[in-house]
């Protein structure tokens, strides 16, 4: 079975910064693309940022500028280094695996993990 775990919300100021990670765990052979969403109160999950295995990016225009998001391949890991946080970002983040195919199985599956929240005050 495949886990994600994310570490590393909290809460911060307005101005500040925080860096998620996502490690995936299990049994994997390969994973496409990992990202990160986010669901703010009384609000629809929507997509932060996404990078692929080959590292192309893609982000929301509302995190362009302020929001990176990194990958490490080896470790399954995927990092979303945030600054200039402002009250409107605060929500639920959740890290999301996509296309992981596990080591002798043939078909893919995408994974969500359990969510970290983000805070940010003004």
């Amino acid at each position: 079975q495949v886990q994600l775990v994310e570490s590393g919300g909290g809460l911060v100021q307005a101005g500040g910064s925080l860096r998620l990670s996502c490690a995936a765990s299990g049994s994997i052979f390969s994973i496409n693309g990992m990202g990160w969403y986010r669901q703010g109160p009384g609000k629809q999950r929507e997509l932060v940022a996404v990078i692929t295995n080959v590292g192309s990016t893609t982000y929301a225009d509302s995190v362009k500028g302020r929001f990176t998001i990194s990958r490490d391949g080896a470790k399954n890991t995927v990092y979303l280094q945030m600054i200039s946080l402002r009250p409107e970002d605060t929500a639920v983040y959740y890290c999301n695996a996509m296309g992981v195919l596990q080591k002798g199985h043939f078909k893919s599956a995408d994974y969500w993990g359990q969510g970290t929240q983000v805070t940010v005050s003004s």
